[in-house]
């Protein structure tokens, strides 16, 4: 006799979670869904990336692509195995990116580091194109637009981070919050942010 194997609870337990957003938009269902797993992802992001706050942007970029494609999850197999695939190839991907030159949004410097890097890079590439420029200041223009009508403080938090450029550390100084909460907010801000631009039709490849 051939014994299959059966999902666990904790399977169970996803599927279910998974079904109840993507079904009924429930919020609460996702939220258990990034609590349940924020931690354990951010280990498999640290654990290749090497930085701490690299890894809060990488773990960030993990949920926004696992929301992004929260419906191409079969609940045949363990959401966990799943999104921590997710976490470990945007890993990989940022780390790649970090070295093209001009392409990615920002380029922060290993925040343990005391070298001499600079915190932003930006360098003239050739394959830097003016309608590759004129794509990004039109999304940043729509991305600003999508930002104000976020709640005020996730605006604040979002300003300084995207566009201004600022580390956790000045953010944490400036608004007066720890580094714990600052994080999570800051991960709550994003992520209420790709659910507005998702609503305008808007292309969040620049946000991954």
């Amino acid at each position: 006799m051939v014994e299959t194997n059966q999902p666990s609870e904790r399977m169970k337990e996803d599927a279910f979670l998974v079904q109840k957003f993507l079904q009924e938009g429930d919020e609460s269902a996702w939220n258990k869904l990034h609590k349940k797993y924020k931690d354990s992802l951010y280990m498999v992001c640290l654990k290749i990336v090497h930085s701490r706050e690299d890894a809060e942007d990488v773990l960030s970029a993990t949920f926004i692509k696992a929301y992004k494609n929260l419906d191409k999850y079969s609940t045949d197999f363990a959401f966990s195995t799943w999104i921590h695939k997710i976490a470990s190839n945007a890993s990989i991907d940022f780390l790649r990116n970090k070295k093209l030159k001009g392409i990615t949004i920002q380029v922060d410097t290993n925040a343990d580091n005391d070298d001499d890097k600079p915190q932003s890079v930006e360098i003239a590439d050739k394959d830097i194109t003016p309608d590759t420029k004129l794509i990004k200041e039109q999304f940043y223009a729509k991305l600003r637009d999508a930002i104000k009508v976020l709640k005020p403080h996730y605006q604040e938090l979002l300003e300084m981070r995207f566009f201004q450029e600022k580390s956790y550390e000045e953010i944490g100084t400036e608004l007066g919050l720890v580094s714990g909460t600052l994080k999570g907010q800051l991960n709550r801000a994003k992520e209420a942010l790709l659910i507005e631009m998702k609503k305008r039709g808007l292309d969040t490849l620049y946000l991954d």
